[in-house]
């Protein structure tokens, strides 16, 4: 049965009168956040989430698991890719109830994608880290045919690569287009989502693990073209900088991550954009204690809505990183969104837990 919060924590700074200014008269949406329990099928450590719909929904994890539903999570169906039972598909990218694409992490043929047209019967390697020092932390599309991957850098230099046909091939951005990497620069594979494509050809990476400066956002207007980048208030350091970042619009977005070993941690670990990334200034960190592995923001949510999750706990803010409410304080590694009331966040032991926010 889900479980109703309509309460608020003590760490939330929401008041009553608050609340109910999230009422909407006009799309008749309220806030009224519940999670439920769903049964994944597998005891895998869950990583990559990738919402198509309320109804379709892909999943990844360790030990070469897939997985998708077609209900909502009702059910969900799990399996393992052939030949790939030791890789950790980190990151998954669902286009319909058909098509996916899976990337893996690790050093050198280690990461991978592959892609699946026919509901995941049949997976086709489309790419091999041929790079020994790369290692892919996440990817993100644009369409269903577009899209872009990223690695930590190596000998001074981030390695992205970009397709525009399906996956088929994938070209390397000439370093020289990239900005200069710090020593050790990367990011973290916690949750797949280092890296977003917005609509207009626009991405964002959110860097860390740099032994000189703070978490850093590198930013695209035209699919790699050409780059930018700009510092965060999230401290770096070699386990430590952005994990997830994450925009609701092309000017409003959010970049979050921490010490990602330390889970009693209490520094700063969420920043907000209103220029596109140019410029980023500290927000009230999350209820729980450690690092954000993944955030995003909640689609035609009513109000700048931002759901973070980390092996400490699940939360979400209603006012843009102002304050937050607490919704589990149970172990989540990503979180993905299809609507307001449809949501799910994974985590350790095949962990599902759908939420719902706004009805």
């Amino acid at each position: 049965m889900p479980t109703s919060l309509r309460y608020i924590t003590s760490t939330s700074k929401l008041s009553l009168l608050g609340l109910l200014t999230f009422v909407m008269a006009g799309c008749g949406l309220s806030l009224d956040p519940s999670i439920e329990s769903q049964d994944s099928g597998t005891d895998q450590l869950l990583i990559g989430i990738s919402p198509v719909s309320e109804s379709v929904v892909w999943i990844s994890g360790t030990g070469g698991t897939f997985g998708r539903t077609l209900d909502g999570g009702a059910t969900w169906q799990t399996g393992i890719v052939e030949g790939a039972d030791s890789l950790q598909f980190r990151d998954v990218h669902g286009v319909d109830a058909h098509t996916a694409y899976l990337l893996s992490i690790g050093p050198g043929d280690e990461s991978r994608i592959y892609k699946t047209v026919d509901g995941g019967e049949n997976w086709e390697l489309q790419f091999t880290n041929p790079e020994p020092q790369g290692f892919f932390d996440c990817f993100d599309f644009w369409d269903a045919d577009s899209g872009m991957a990223f690695s930590d850098s190596f000998d001074g230099s981030f390695f992205i690569i970009i397709t525009e046909d399906g996956g088929s091939t994938w070209t390397r951005v000439a370093p020289d287009r990239l900005p200069v990497a710090r020593e050790g620069e990367g990011s973290f594979a916690a949750s797949g989502l280092c890296l977003e494509a917005g609509g207009d050809g626009t991405a964002w990476i959110g860097t860390g693990a740099s032994r000189e400066g703070n978490g850093r956002v590198l930013r695209t207007p035209d699919r790699g073209r050409s780059w930018s980048w700009s510092d965060t208030p999230i401290a770096g350091g070699s386990v430590s900088g952005l994990t997830s970042v994450t925009f609701i619009d092309s000017r409003r977005g959010a970049a979050l991550g921490g010490d990602v070993m330390d889970m009693e941690s209490l520094e700063d670990n969420v920043s907000v954009t209103t220029d596109g990334g140019h410029t980023w200034t500290v927000a009230t960190r999350t209820p729980f204690a450690g690092p954000v592995y993944g955030a995003v923001y909640v689609p035609a949510a009513p109000q700048p809505t931002l759901v973070a999750a980390g092996p400490m706990g699940l939360a979400f803010s209603a006012d843009n990183g102002d304050s937050w409410i607490a919704l589990s304080d149970e172990n989540h590694w990503s979180v993905g969104f299809a609507s307001p009331g449809a949501g799910w966040a994974i985590g350790t032991e095949g962990r599902i837990t759908r939420i719902a926010l706004y009805r």
